[in-house]
């Protein structure tokens, strides 16, 4: 992809997205200009230039695909992927999945991602090339009061917003407990040069980092994630910190399918669902610990 064609992969991003949303009976996911969906090329490019493949028609010239991908040092990401609905059924998804899995094994490097469940097209894409779920989470979405969730949310001193002395712990942390590592990204979630994310941490009375939790407030995304905890307890005092920064806002989030107490408190606060999602992994996933709420915006495999 090129500088100058972020606009129309922005457009392609949104016409793609939308089209599969409308045509399965659910309501479109961008609901303002395409402009919106640009944040996927800003943010992208920001942390990784020049790693977005396109797809162009040889006879019109127009590009019908586009797929990001971010390297790591333990791991290569798969961003999000997109078909315009002219081209569907054309084999440019699996042309654009063969390039970045050719690239992931030059480098050595297993591929991750994180697939809809409900989306079938893709999901045999990815398991038809090999990819293997390993960890499966709810999406849930929660209408945040304009005067927030003050009667439910409890307050709690361990959490704190993030700063850059912060990075070091949170990707020995991850590390840890997923087996990946990205300081670049929470480094640029924290230097919040475009004001549109935050990141809360949570440290016990030792000083011991025990978990953290960003988010994305833009009108081309509102997700809350990625973050890790070393339990549901820290996580639920995570994930209420950031539901106060969208008051008025309606929020997407992901958490384990397995993780009863947190599911079950976000239910209490009024969060509902919305789909289903597959953490899959191309080559060998470390086993994961504690609790892994994974994001979009940046995908985060």
């Amino acid at each position: 992809m090129k500088t100058d064609e972020w606009d129309v992969v922005a457009e392609l991003i949104h016409e793609s997205t939308n089209s599969w949303y409308v045509a399965s009976g659910k309501s479109p996911i961008f609901t303002g200009p395409t402009s919106d969906a640009r944040l996927f090329c800003e943010v992208y490019e920001a942390l990784d230039p020049g790693c977005c493949l396109v797809a162009v028609c040889p006879e019109s010239r127009k590009i019908a695909g586009s797929c990001f991908y971010h390297p790591r040092s333990t791991h290569v990401s798969l961003g999000i992927m997109n078909v315009h609905s002219d081209f569907f059924g054309k084999g440019i998804a699996g042309s654009l999945l063969s390039w970045i899995i050719a690239y992931a094994e030059e480098k050595d490097l297993p591929l991750r991602l994180v697939s809809s469940a409900h989306n079938l097209d893709s999901f045999s894409l990815y398991t038809k090339k090999g990819f293997v779920p390993f960890l499966s989470f709810q999406d849930l979405y929660l209408e945040v009061p304009k005067d927030g969730l003050n009667d439910e949310l409890p307050e709690n001193d361990c959490v704190r917003e993030a700063e850059l002395g912060d990075v070091t712990d949170m990707v020995e942390l991850e590390r840890e407990l997923v087996g990946i590592e990205r300081a670049k990204d929470f480094s640029h979630f924290i230097e919040n040069a475009d004001g549109i994310w935050k990141t809360v941490t949570y440290r016990d009375k030792d000083g011991s980092l025990l978990g953290f939790l960003s988010s994305v407030n833009h009108p081309g995304s509102q997700m809350i994630g990625p973050g890790v905890a070393r339990s549901e307890e820290i996580t639920t005092a995570l994930l209420a910190a950031q539901l106060d920064f969208f008051r008025g806002r309606c929020p997407v989030f992901l958490l384990p399918v397995d993780a009863a107490h947190a599911v079950k408190t976000a239910y209490s606060w009024g969060a509902r669902n919305c789909e289903i999602h597959f953490a899959q992994c191309l080559g060998e996933p470390q086993s994961t610990k504690g609790v892994i709420m994974p994001t979009f915006m940046p995908e985060t495999g």
